[in-house]
């Protein structure tokens, strides 16, 4: 009894030793600003029907970019990729759960020993009599029916730390996915009023390819008439052919334009059906910005910073807890014999236990404060980034207010430059015919209306582009 009690006495200095030896080591500390400015450059502080809260079939009006971007919503590659990691990330959680749990199982087993004659154990068997007259049995059978339970008990909240951190991260890639559907959104969007734009171009220039092929004509006309020499009609055929060779390379845009599209809607190469006519009568929305501050909220790559960065938090705390003692509880239940027979006959056939352990580490603990100490830099990384997010958000949407109202501006003077090249053609053609122009002039102005046509569809293209951009910058497109 005096032993038992000084044998107890030493283990218990023992654990006391190694609780008081868990001083962990100091961090570097860090919080975390998501401190935004007040309002954008020139823009209103009204938070209302910001435009970000619209959803996307209601944003964008044309029904063939719908119907687009629901086949793409349904057969991305990349989205249904990144749907699965949602699918792994919350099976991470039920397996965090079942860590703290306890776990029970069952077995069953069967075996067979011979031991030697002249051996203790053997000796002993020997002169062993189960009933009177009964040896031991030779070879010896063994077996076994029960339940065993197992169960870490969580002291310091070390599992259920570890579920929460993947709970965290699980809701971190819903907002990935919601991150890229905005992403797919806009690009699907973009793409399409590319399109729409060579298709417009391609319009024009067939529209100046029929007046210069007139223009051509009438020259030859002159020729013969020895009102203008063969190099006039040589440079209008020039002109001509130059015209006609611009239509290839747009040709082959439309198609890889195509493609893409069709890439992003998951499926293999097909006409894009699309109404180009509509075009010019598209107009860039109205956007309603709202404040910086509602970006926390509508962006999902912020919110998605922002549960990684709690994530982080957390396995800070994990690691934390492994400078701790833990606590192990151990028990088995169930029935063991030499024979079958005698298996369940009970109470001599019962097999039962429980067991405790405590364990703390004591000696050579540089591992356990390597992780602590690189889950913190993790977390650290994590703040950054978070930061990170918030900036990239709040320039996104500046540099798109700023495309919008510069775009706006350069589309109506373009539109007036057009206006008056278009008048310019008509004008040196008539001159032209009264010999009161050169050809030059002629084919310099035909040329300078082809160009700033092309610009101003270039612009209008833009415009609707950064119409997609600023609704994806907003934190639109994933409702």
């Amino acid at each position: 009894m005096h032993n038992s009690i000084k044998y107890i006495s030493v283990l218990a200095a023992g654990l006391l030793l190694a609780v008081t030896s868990c001083k962990t080591p100091e961090l570097i500390q860090k919080d975390a600003n998501s401190a935004t400015p007040e309002n954008y450059l020139k823009e209103s502080k009204d938070t209302t029907d910001v435009t970000a809260s619209l959803l996307w079939k209601d944003y964008f009006e044309d029904p063939y970019l719908k119907n687009l971007i629901e086949t793409a919503l349904a057969n991305n590659q990349e989205l249904n990729i990144t749907l699965q990691e949602i699918e792994v990330a919350k099976n991470e959680i039920r397996i965090r759960k079942g860590e703290y749990l306890p776990s029970v199982g069952i077995t069953g087993a069967a075996g067979v020993e011979k031991v030697g004659r002249y051996t203790s154990q053997g000796a002993n068997d020997a002169n062993t009599d189960i009933k009177p007259g009964v040896e031991f049995p030779d070879p010896l059978q063994d077996y076994l029916l029960g339940a065993f339970a197992t169960w870490e008990v969580d002291i310091w909240k070390k599992l259920r730390n570890a579920k929460k951190s993947a709970m965290m991260r699980y809701l971190g890639t819903v907002e990935g996915k919601n991150f890229m559907v905005t992403n797919l959104i806009s690009e699907i969007s973009s793409s399409y009023y590319e399109l729409l734009a060579l298709d417009n171009q391609l319009t024009i220039l067939k529209q100046n390819i029929d007046i210069q092929k007139n223009a051509l004509e009438i020259v030859r006309y002159q020729k013969d008439a020895a009102r203008v020499t063969e190099l006039a009609v040589r440079r209008f055929e020039a002109q001509v052919l130059k015209t006609q060779s611009l239509e290839f390379p747009i040709r082959q845009q439309i198609f890889e334009i195509e493609n893409r599209l069709n890439y992003l809607a998951g499926r293999f190469p097909q006409p894009i059906t699309r109404n180009s006519e509509i075009f010019n009568e598209l107009k860039p929305a109205d956007i309603k910005s709202g404040i910086p501050s509602q970006l926390l909220e509508n962006r999902p790559d912020i919110r998605q910073a922002e549960l990684e960065l709690e994530a982080a938090k957390i396995d800070v705390k994990v690691a934390k807890a492994d400078f701790y003692p833990s606590l192990r509880i151990t028990a088995g239940l169930g029935f063991n014999a030499f024979n079958p027979a005698y298996l369940i006959s009970t109470p001599e056939s019962i097999l039962y236990s429980i067991a405790g352990d405590l364990t703390a580490p004591l000696i050579n603990r540089n591992a356990i404060k390597a992780r602590y100490l690189s889950a913190n830099a993790k977390q650290i990384q994590a703040i950054y980034k978070y930061e990170q997010t918030i900036i990239n958000a709040y320039v996104e949407v500046m540099n798109q207010l700023s495309s919008i109202d510069n775009l706006s501006n350069t589309y109506g003077l373009q539109s007036k430059q057009v206006e008056a090249l278009s008048e310019s053609v008509s004008i040196s053609n008539e001159l032209f015919n009264s010999a009161r122009a050169d050809y030059m002039e002629v084919l310099l102005t035909q040329r300078d209306a082809l160009e700033s046509k092309f610009d101003l569809i270039d612009t209008k293209m833009n415009q609707l582009i950064a119409k997609v951009t600023i609704y994806r910058a907003l934190g639109g497109g994933w409702k």
